[in-house]
């Protein structure tokens, strides 16, 4: 007998909150206090928009989301703290997830509440979801029809080594690059897609 599909929630597909940005973007300064509107696009589609308020002016820092899901308003605070950086420049930032407590740097919402992954019970990524034969393919084949690969490792600033070794970037790109050049116009003849 047939096993029932299971279709489960993606956190690729999942509104995300990443810190990163949220840096980039200016909102991490010190002794700010301001709101702004955040707005998910896919497609060129608007498929979601949040009001954060930041405070920057106490620590640690906190942004407040104000929105509604699903015609329910939701009102809760984030927190943010930083830690000193292993490399010894600056610090790192990371949100702590209202509901497990733990660190982050990108917070996911399923269900309507922006938490760490962790807090989401049947979730998984895109990759997961893959059957074991087409793993064993991606992992040979990949390489070869990742075309930036390129792009990544001839980038201006891409940082080919730290402290005299090549930083784990680089070696990643270049064993990609490698067995993308090792691959022959035979190899790919073979390729034959089956079902798994």
């Amino acid at each position: 007998m047939a096993k029932n599909p299971t279709f489960p929630d993606l956190y690729e597909d999942a509104l995300q909150m990443n810190i990163t940005k949220l840096k980039e973007w200016g909102y991490l300064q010190p002794k700010q206090y301001f709101s702004t509107l955040l707005k998910w696009n896919r497609r060129g589609n608007q498929i979601g928009s949040i009001t954060i308020w930041v405070n920057t002016t106490v620590l640690p820092y906190r942004i407040e989301l104000d929105y509604k899901f699903r015609d329910e308003p939701r009102k809760y605070t984030v927190t943010i703290i930083s830690k000193p950086s292993n490399l010894g420049k600056g610090e790192i930032f990371y949100f702590v997830c209202p509901q497990t407590g733990k660190l982050c740097r990108k917070l996911y919402s399923i269900g309507g509440y922006f938490l760490h992954r962790d807090a989401f019970t049947g979730c998984c990524y895109e990759s997961q979801t893959y059957s074991k034969k087409w793993r064993e393919m991606d992992k040979v084949y990949a390489a070869h029809f990742n075309d930036s690969i390129y792009e990544q490792i001839y980038k201006k600033h891409l940082k080919k080594t730290y402290a005299g070794k090549p930083t784990k970037k680089y070696a990643r790109l270049s064993a990609q690059l490698a067995k993308k050049e090792m691959l022959s116009v035979y190899d790919l003849k073979q390729l034959k897609f089956s079902k798994s």
